[in-house]
């Protein structure tokens, strides 16, 4: 089997859960009475997707203790992965045909800094675990994306790998990770140097072949 590998982010990349994510934080902190009064759109949801939870909870609730910062988010958690069971994010366009594709030639693989809950609905509610050899997140490791991504090449043994990942911290952990960043610049975010770029989905195996 070929050593070489891709490696995609999920938010921003293979899909956007922004909206139903923020309707179950949205329902969740409504019952908070230090929170009652906060409603996050999913613009700003959107925007803090990528960033581990702890990133998130300091963002959204400054006011608050690290203790009950947590715990909100812990309930926020929670409450999405039930609610995204009913409520799925939004695969895109050609999402599923061009994995197929790029399995004949290589190995298939997810680093997020998703919780672990949250990676298994991808990929089993979107029918997507047979395309991907291995998947790692922050919510089992509690490692950095630039962690994550060096403890799977090493446990995949692979040789070349390329990272697909819309914002600048996708950029930034591949770069820890010492291999070449792919830019989904369809996604939420923007890189603040020049770096190869796919426009959709679909142009991924032009842009790969490039890379390899």
């Amino acid at each position: 089997m070929t050593q070489n590998g891709i490696i995609f982010d999920i938010d921003g990349t293979l899909w956007d859960a922004s909206e139903p994510v923020a309707a179950a934080w949205n329902e969740v902190l409504a019952l908070q009475t230090d929170t009652a009064g906060l409603q996050i759109p999913p613009e700003q949801m959107r925007s803090l997707m990528g960033k581990t939870a702890a990133e998130i909870y300091r963002v959204l609730f400054p006011g608050l203790s690290e203790e009950r910062r947590s715990k909100i988010g812990e309930l926020c958690s929670k409450h999405t992965n039930g609610y995204l069971q009913e409520h799925l994010g939004t695969l895109y366009p050609q999402v599923k045909e061009t994995l197929r594709k790029l399995s004949r030639d290589f190995r298939l693989f997810v680093v997020s800094n998703c919780q672990a809950d949250y990676l298994e609905i991808l990929l089993d509610r979107c029918a997507l675990r047979g395309f991907f050899t291995d998947a790692e997140c922050y919510g089992r490791t509690l490692k950095s994306k630039g962690e994550n991504i060096r403890l799977l090449l090493d446990r995949n043994n692979l040789e070349k790998a390329v990272y697909v990942g819309d914002t600048q911290l996708d950029f930034d952990s591949a770069k820890y990770a010492g291999i070449p960043f792919l830019h989904a610049a369809y996604g939420f975010g923007s890189i603040k140097e020049e770096v190869p770029a796919i426009q959709a989905f679909s142009e991924l195996p032009v842009a790969v072949s490039k890379i390899f």
